[in-house]
């Protein structure tokens, strides 16, 4: 008997016991290959040495030292750590507790820096649940849905969904940024436009990642009339896709960068980077938070920079994401069901399709339960449920690779039956 809210959905039918790396072990012993690191969450793996004695030590010294009252020494040298990873020009931190907030703080700094109302986003963009960040987020309905008024002053633009338009990569490119053309000339004109907000690879809506073109195509706009590019790297920054931010990608420079989810392996905390200059526009007391820059989180944060700079995950999410894509490639050669491939490094997405490209998402919710009971956990995500997330920690074996996928081509042999 438990009292937790009917609201919240789980996505399986597993209650943890421990963990550690790659794998996850229930109440009954029974192991699983997590492979969705609590939705790219635990990029260190589960329960690494590092990251577990960084956080027990600093248990030990000071957990809550509330960040506008006083400073302390992680959260003093994680800014320095950050702003040494960061693209060149972009040197100050802000702290909070989850993406959505580090959203919301970026909006109110683009807004207040500009003196501008308006923010321009990507179709299937996901940013959060709260008010704003869900105002700024089409990749579904279920963040929206009965949540209305929504907030003012947002604009939709097209992203390059070549796959979804049926188009090639070229055609879905030139249409996007004709189209965001005309939204500059027709719903928000540049001198009201404070910024322009894009995940560089979007999570939720089906792991499409942006272009060359296209994001060159953002950041000449914004140079232009004096917009704000902010990349949402929430999901896919931190190494997620074999670079250390997915912007790099694109070789592309933003203003703003947002992180959050694999910065603490597990420790509630996000932050927002920007110029000092760009920071100091801003006003006085716009940012802060009981809980944000917790000691104990950014100890952890600490931490894992150390293991992804000594185990270079960064490297390894590169070369383990070849290996998945290459050992989901062959899975696509033998199931039909698998309609298209996309992602980068470790953060890969399945569209489940029938015979005409109709999204099936019961199809999906078959094969991911059905891993389940072969010992593997996934996620889905896309607009019917219909995309197969593959989302291992940054510190994934060949070797597991392997194996998670041969539990999968036993899932779907079960299901194409």
């Amino acid at each position: 008997m438990h009292h937790l809210s009917p609201l919240l959905k789980q996505a399986s039918q597993v209650c943890v016991d421990h963990g550690e790396g790659s794998w996850l072990v229930d109440t009954d012993g029974r192991r699983y290959l997590d492979f969705t690191s609590g939705i790219g969450v635990t990029s260190t793996g589960h329960c690494h040495p590092t990251v577990v004695a960084a956080a027990q030590e600093q248990v030990g010294r000071v957990i809550h030292a509330q960040y506008t009252t006083v400073a302390h020494r992680p959260m003093l040298e994680l800014t320095d750590a950050l702003a040494e990873r960061m693209p060149e020009g972009i040197d100050s931190v802000a702290f909070a507790n989850s993406g959505s907030e580090s959203v919301e703080a970026a909006l109110r700094l683009a807004r207040q820096a500009t003196g501008r109302a308006n923010i321009i986003v990507f179709d299937g963009g996901f940013h959060g649940r709260t008010m704003a960040a869900a105002s700024l987020t089409t990749s579904g309905t279920k963040v929206r849905t009965g949540f209305h008024p929504m907030m003012a002053g947002v604009e939709v633009s097209p992203f390059p969904h070549a796959y979804r338009y049926g188009w090639s990569e070229e055609q879905a490119t030139e249409f996007a940024l004709r189209e965001l053309d005309h939204i500059l000339k027709t719903r928000t004109a540049p001198s009201d436009t404070a910024a322009m907000l894009i995940e560089p690879v979007q999570g939720e809506f089906g792991y499409y990642p942006a272009n060359t073109a296209f994001m060159q195509g953002l950041a000449e706009r914004c140079r232009q009339h004096g917009i704000l590019l902010i990349c949402d790297e929430i999901q896919a920054g931190y190494g997620r896709t074999g670079r250390f931010w997915s912007h790099n990608h694109f070789d592309v420079t933003p203003d703003i960068v947002i992180t959050a989810k694999g910065l603490a392996s597990g420790f509630p905390l996000s932050a927002i980077a920007a110029s000092e200059s760009l920071m100091s526009k801003g006003l006085a007391g716009s940012q802060g938070g009981t809980y944000g820059a917790n000691a104990v989180a950014c100890a952890a944060a600490l931490a894992t920079l150390e293991v992804i700079d000594k185990e270079q995950l960064v490297d390894n999410a590169a070369q383990q994401g070849e290996l998945l894509g290459k050992r989901l490639h062959e899975l696509q050669q033998r199931f039909p069901l698998i309609d298209t491939l996309r992602g980068k490094g470790l953060m890969q997405g399945m569209e489940i399709a029938d015979d005409h490209r109709t999204p099936r998402g019961d199809l999906a919710a078959r094969l991911t339960s059905a891993a389940e009971a072969e010992g593997l956990l996934l996620l889905r995500c896309g607009t019917e449920g219909q995309i197969v997330r593959w989302l291992p920690p940054l510190t994934v074996s060949s070797a597991e690779i392997d194996e998670a996928v041969a539990r999968f081509a036993r899932a779907a042999q079960q299901v194409a039956a």
